[in-house]
């Protein structure tokens, strides 16, 4: 068996990072995994934002792969061994726990999990080319970006409600598009979109594509009545993506307890049902979904797991 880590961290976003930081400054010498399991990136979500205006401490704000960046030399800077690759299985069911990675298995006392969530898209060409550039699935992240200006919210939830409600503090007109007739949130959600003089309606309706990448900003997008067939075309500046989160929990399925949705069951703080086993940022996290929650939580994971290992192993 090879050498025995206090801590591995399978995760690179604000969670994973801030987890390794506060590891190695309490002398854990973590191991962290960068790749993510099952089509995830390294650095998690905030890779795919432009400008992130949000996060204390940049008044200036800085773009979501600077700040990755920064948070990947402060783990390094402190002695976090970091290795750019997929964890390809895990197995919880005794001590050490062992975690396998491009065929060989590293074994630890304790694990943090930071494999995030992934936004749900729509799989269409254009939409890939302008994320960061008009086309995002974060309001909260971007929706200041929109001052004065019109977009569309594809989806029907609740959560498609909450970014529309929330981007009409800053856009001029939002436009849900729905693929059925009705919209699916709950009763109280509905009423109040219905009520926001802002919020317009395209019902039966899907993107067909997004224009234009070639001057790599949204200035229209194609709309199709999935009824009829029929395309048309409407002006917009940005569109937002709120068809649900996916969340990096496949690896984890048969061992850790999940909800409905697959995020990762915590109590207690951080603590999964398996003792040493932590979780921490959007793979637990369905309702906050931040920059600042993830690594709040990272920083919460590390902690535990200090504790853990300083409890049970001496």
């Amino acid at each position: 068996m090879s050498e025995i880590q206090n801590v591995i961290i399978i995760g690179s976003g604000p969670a994973g990072f801030t987890a390794a930081i506060y590891s190695a400054r309490a002398n854990m010498k973590p191991l962290l995994f960068e790749g993510l399991a099952k089509g995830g990136q390294p650095g998690g979500q905030l890779m795919l934002t432009t400008d992130v205006e949000n996060y204390p401490g940049f008044p200036e704000g800085k773009t979501g792969p600077e700040l990755m960046e920064l948070f990947r030399q402060q783990a390094a800077r402190f002695g976090t061994t970091l290795l750019v690759q997929d964890v390809s299985s895990v197995d919880f069911s005794k001590q050490p726990f062992k975690v396998t990675s491009d065929g060989k298995d590293y074994f630890a006392k304790s694990i943090v999990i930071a494999t995030g969530a992934s936004a749900n898209w729509l799989g269409i060409p254009s939409e890939k080319a302008l994320q960061g550039y008009g086309v995002s699935a974060c309001a909260t992240c971007d929706g200041f970006f929109f001052k004065g200006k019109e977009v569309v919210v594809v989806g029907g939830g609740d959560s498609a409600v909450e970014e529309a409600t929330f981007l009409t503090k800053f856009a001029t007109k939002v436009t849900m598009v729905h693929r059925r007739e009705a919209l699916r949130a709950s009763k109280i959600m509905q009423d109040r979109a219905f009520a926001n003089k802002k919020i317009e309606y395209v019902w039966n309706s899907t993107i067909d594509e997004i224009k234009d990448p070639s001057q790599k900003k949204v200035t229209a997008v194609v709309l199709k009545n999935l009824l009829t067939g029929q395309k048309t075309e409407m002006k917009t500046d940005g569109v937002f993506m709120a068809i649900g989160h996916t969340p990096n929990s496949e690896l984890f399925k048969g061992q850790l307890d999940l909800d409905p949705k697959g995020y990762i069951k915590v109590h207690d703080g951080t603590c999964t049902n398996i003792p040493g086993v932590f979780a921490c940022g959007d793979v637990q996290d369905f309702k906050y979904r931040q920059a600042i929650t993830a690594a709040g939580s990272g920083c919460m994971a590390a902690l535990d797991a200090e504790r853990f290992v300083e409890g049970s192993h001496g």
